[in-house]
């Protein structure tokens, strides 16, 4: 498998996850725009089957795997989006999957992996090398490792948010000004570059991460990959990898504007807009974004801007939150 991807690897893994995956719709709203000044087209990625973009990725790499690789199976470590999506992806080819996931995380996404069929393997957030924990897991069962973020078919995969969006935005007769994406590894919002690169070249693509965990602007502005401090609290949960992967980072760096980030109060506000408004359910992560976007953070005046909300599996008592913060 070559570590290179560009946009050929995008649109062939458009039509490799046609059927397979939902082509979630553009939103729009008349207060957003109102607010921004702009034009505001929302990506609504809580509707995507196991509730996030996330599926995109693992099933285009799970759909490249030979028989004999598929008869052996998947291995990852994950926070809950990947991991659900994965052990989706493995359900539907066949396959058996082990999902790595921190003890901590988010009962549902642990409960919504397991009704997959996976088998989860719990680890210490803090003390344990995820990535060496996979590499040994899948090397003592003769998996296949699909990693959340820094992997070429995952990349693609998660391209496809930016091309749908893009095409669907020329077919309202409009064109992307600037794309803000939510970032974590940097698997999405390296597809989503690659994309419009491609479809939108004079098209802002923005980074957004939680305050603590902005590993990605800092490494942007560095001009090297940077690690986080991880002093940052773990509200977004989807979003707290230590740095940037080296293929995504190396994709990045040249394409993105830059970095942004928000504040847990900024979140909790956005979350709640969705869910107003856009009437869907965005997890802390998946709100980065347009937090972003409301808190004044992107020059919106007279542009038209595109917004990836990225998923919506947030336990009831943290969106309780959302809904009774002021």
């Amino acid at each position: 498998m070559s570590d290179s991807v560009g946009f050929a690897d995008v649109e062939a893994a458009a039509a490799r996850l046609r059927g397979k995956v939902v082509r979630t719709p553009v939103l729009r709203h008349r207060i957003l725009d109102e607010l921004t000044g702009g034009t505001v087209l929302v990506k609504p990625e809580p509707l995507q089957r196991t509730g996030s973009f996330k599926l995109r990725g693992a099933t285009n790499a799970a759909l490249l795997l030979d028989p004999a690789a598929r008869r052996a199976g998947v291995v990852t470590h994950s926070s809950g989006n990947h991991g659900q999506a994965l052990a989706c992806a493995a359900r539907m080819l066949g396959m058996p999957a082990l999902i790595a996931m921190p003890a901590d995380a988010p009962g549902i996404k642990v409960e919504s992996t397991r009704r997959w069929g996976a088998e989860i393997h719990p680890f210490d957030r803090h003390g344990v090398d995820r990535d060496a924990l996979a590499r040994q897991l899948a090397e003592a069962r003769g998996a296949t490792l699909i990693p959340p973020f820094d992997h070429p078919h995952v990349i693609a995969g998660q391209g496809t948010v930016a091309l749908e969006l893009i095409e669907d935005a020329k077919a309202l007769g409009l064109s992307l000004d600037a794309l803000a994406v939510c970032t974590g590894g940097g698997g999405l919002i390296a597809g989503c570059a690659l994309a419009a690169e491609a479809l939108a070249p004079e098209a802002e693509v923005w980074a957004v991460e939680p305050e603590g965990w902005d590993d990605t602007r800092a490494s942007l502005e560095a001009g090297r990959r940077i690690a986080a401090d991880g002093k940052g609290d773990g509200f977004c949960d989807a979003l707290l990898s230590r740095q940037p992967g080296a293929l995504t980072f190396a994709i990045n760096h040249p394409r993105l504007a830059g970095g942004l980030a928000v504040s847990r109060a900024e979140v909790l506000r956005a979350m709640r807009f969705a869910f107003d408004h856009l009437k869907i359910v965005a997890e802390p992560g998946g709100a980065v974004a347009l937090a972003a976007l409301l808190a004044g953070r992107l020059d919106t005046g007279g542009r038209t801007i595109g917004v990836v909300v990225s998923g919506g599996n947030v336990d009831p008592a943290v969106f309780a939150q959302a809904l009774t913060a002021a």
